[in-house]
């Protein structure tokens, strides 16, 4: 029935040499659109982070921060439709579906003044949230974020390389490109050789999780059922007031009226730095912009400890002023 929530598990996380106990229930709730929304909720302070994943991800990729973001924060990750342990009943079309689902979950349980965190495609969804719902969130953290004008999807030459002479336009090119193939197959076949070369060769360039962790990221990755349709949602994504190759933009980054940091990797190839100049641009003196040196696109593996560090600034700087 809407509403239901259902605890499933706790966790004990391993640190170091010591057994540390860290309160995580992953639950879920019926959305009043018939979708079933999981998240990840551990206990701590009266401040409340929303944790937000990328494509090919979910909550469970959020273990680290989860497990060490300062206890003065009550933590909640969730599962975007079609990710981890959420239902993917109705196809989503754009970001917007993303972030309509994350309005209906936050006024179901009720939350406010919020600290909004978006990773990757969960950046673009962040952003469409507080442009279209002001008054929930009161911070944006934007992690090697999807930029305001989208994510490009060019065609796949023979290569495996992109042909960034041939955008493409529709849902149903990217469903016949190789690269989507290619990916969809690995999950289907549960082939994490190949997702973890890819992995390796894109984003765990620099450091990689241990091998109990890479492990579970990996069978999470095969959960995701919504693979073209993230493709072709960050695509069209375009909320800034410029053309973006493909569609003109919604102007409404002018809506987002929170303090913002933009935090980029030096060394990411997934998110370019031209993608971040372009958040940098749009977003002007609403965001304050901290390059993550020696990380790519996971900070999260790279350097937790210097990606707490600039999110816990960023929060209690916020709180200081207001």
């Amino acid at each position: 029935m809407p509403g239901e929530h259902v605890l499933l598990n706790g966790e004990v996380i391993k640190q170091g040499e010591d057994l540390k106990m860290v309160d995580v229930s992953l639950k879920k709730v019926m959305l009043p659109n018939g979708e079933e929304m999981a998240y990840r909720e551990r206990s701590g302070g009266e401040d409340i982070v929303v944790l937000v994943h990328g494509n090919m991800t979910s909550s469970v990729h959020w273990d680290l921060v989860i497990e060490n973001l300062s206890d003065n924060y009550k933590v909640y990750a969730v599962d975007l439709r079609g990710f981890g342990e959420s239902s993917y009943n109705e196809k989503i079309t754009s970001i917007k579906d993303f972030s309509d689902d994350l309005k209906a979950w936050v006024d179901h349980l009720g939350l406010s003044n919020f600290t909004l965190v978006g990773w990757s495609l969960g950046g673009t969804v962040c952003q469409q949230f507080c442009a279209d719902y002001p008054g929930f969130s009161e911070r944006l953290f934007l992690l090697a974020s999807g930029s305001s004008r989208g994510y490009a999807y060019y065609a796949t030459k023979d290569d495996g390389m992109p042909d960034l002479n041939m955008r493409i336009e529709t849902l149903d090119e990217i469903m016949n490109d190789k690269k989507r193939l290619l990916v969809q197959s690995a999950y289907d076949t549960k082939n994490y050789d190949l997702l973890k070369q890819t992995w390796d060769m894109l984003i765990y360039q620099r450091e990689k999780p241990e091998d109990e962790r890479y492990q579970k990221y990996l069978e999470d990755m095969t959960a995701q059922r919504n693979l073209a349709e993230c493709y072709q949602a960050l695509n069209i994504f375009n909320i800034s007031n410029a053309y973006n190759g493909l569609v003109e933009g919604e102007d409404k980054v002018k809506e987002i009226d929170v303090p913002v940091c933009i935090a980029w990797g030096e060394h990411d190839i997934v998110v370019t730095k031209a993608m971040t100049e372009e958040l940098r641009e749009d977003f002007g003196d609403k965001a304050v912009y901290k390059e993550l040196k020696g990380c790519g696109h996971s900070p999260l593996i790279d350097d937790l400890d210097q990606l707490l560090q600039v999110m816990e600034e960023f929060f209690s700087e916020v709180e200081s002023a207001r």
